[in-house]
C-alpha cells in the first residue's frame, strides 16, 4: 500500500485551498485592467504564488464565462492579450467574496469554540 508523506498530504491540501481563491484573486486584480503574466507577478509579489500553466487556462475560461473581457494590446512588438473584470466578474467577485467572509467566520467559530458549546446552542 502506497502512504503519502506529510509533504506531500499538505501540498494537496493547500493546492486545492488555493484553487478557489485564484479565481477571486484574478476577478479582483484584473479590476484594473492587466496582462496574464503582469497578473502572475502580482499574485506571486502578494503571497498566492500560480503556476503560468493554471493561469492561462483560468483565464480563458473566466473569458468564455463572460466574467473577464481582453483586448488585444498591440502597441508593443509583441502584441498582448490585456484582461479587465466584466459586470458579470464584478458581480460574482462580490457574491464570491460574501461567501468567503462567511466561511471565514464559520471557519474561525470552529476553531475557537467548544464543539459542546456549538451543540447546547443547536438544543
Amino acid at each position: 500500500m502506497f502512504v503519502m508523506n506529510d509533504e506531500d498530504v499538505l501540498a494537496g491540501h493547500q493546492q486545492e485551498l488555493r484553487r478557489g481563491t485564484v479565481v477571486i484573486a484574478a476577478l479582483a486584480t484584473l479590476k484594473t485592467p492587466g496582462y496574464g503574466y503582469g497578473l502572475l507577478a502580482v499574485l506571486e509579489k502578494s503571497g498566492l504564488s500560480v503556476d503560468a500553466n493554471t493561469l492561462y487556462p483560468l483565464l480563458r475560461r473566466l473569458e468564455k464565462q463572460g466574467l473577464l473581457s481582453s483586448s488585444w494590446d498591440t502597441t508593443d512588438s509583441r502584441p498582448r492579450k490585456m484582461y479587465s473584470t466584466s459586470d458579470a466578474g464584478r458581480k460574482l467577485l462580490q457574491q464570491l467574496e460574501s461567501e468567503w467572509n462567511s466561511l471565514t467566520q464559520s471557519l474561525n467559530t470552529l476553531r475557537t469554540e467548544d464543539p459542546k458549546n456549538l451543540l447546547k446552542e443547536l438544543s
